[in-house]
């Protein structure tokens, strides 16, 4: 896994392009700084060899990456998007947690009783945080690999393959050519086992 080192002095506005990632490293807590998204939505995840790529959260515009949390190696931010932050950041209200409440939702998930289960709960998940309702379809505004997928409900690559050509076959997922969208039936997000 590559990423880059987030520079070591404040910064208001950094900015990483669509799939490349920056280590936070726990340096930073020290100096109590917070990183904030200023635009794009990002995946934070760990880079520690044991769990080196588990997802961790995924954040979007306005939402705090607390510094005083992070394990001892740091953790990623990978640009899910085009990804704009910064890492001067006043930490906001000390009530809410974008991170830990993500990880709660992410193992919420992986407790459900099978893959399509879970497959179903991550997808409305995401669409319910970080996508929209357009029309006949939900959208979520990036891809996910089917590596990323398994990863994320507890399952193999292969399974993530088979449970989204099912969906692709169903009708009840879209992923149109040449565009870094998913698209979803929202009938099938609305019947989510898990609601955000």
């Amino acid at each position: 896994m590559s990423f880059r080192f987030l520079p070591d002095n404040p910064q208001k506005a950094i900015r990483v392009a669509t799939g490349h990632s920056v280590l936070i490293s726990s340096s930073i807590a020290d100096e109590g700084r917070c990183i904030e998204v200023l635009d794009g939505i990002a995946r934070v995840y760990c880079p520690c060899e044991e769990t080196e790529g588990m997802t961790l959260a995924f954040l979007q515009t306005g939402d705090q990456l607390r510094t005083n949390r992070l394990c001892s190696e740091g953790v990623c931010i990978e640009a899910l998007t085009p990804l704009c932050f910064k890492n001067d950041a006043e930490e906001a209200s000390a009530s809410f947690d974008a991170v830990n409440e993500w990880t709660l939702q992410l193992l919420r998930i992986r407790h459900l009783g099978s893959a399509e289960l879970r497959l179903q709960a991550l997808l409305a998940l995401l669409v319910n945080r970080l996508g929209r309702r357009c029309g006949d379809w939900c959208d979520l505004p990036f891809r996910l690999t089917h590596e990323r997928i398994g990863e994320l409900i507890g399952s193999t690559r292969v399974t993530s393959t088979r449970l989204i050509s099912r969906l692709r076959s169903a009708e009840l997922l879209n992923v149109p050519s040449g565009e870094p969208i998913i698209k979803l039936a929202p009938t099938w997000i609305e019947s989510s086992p898990i609601t955000a």
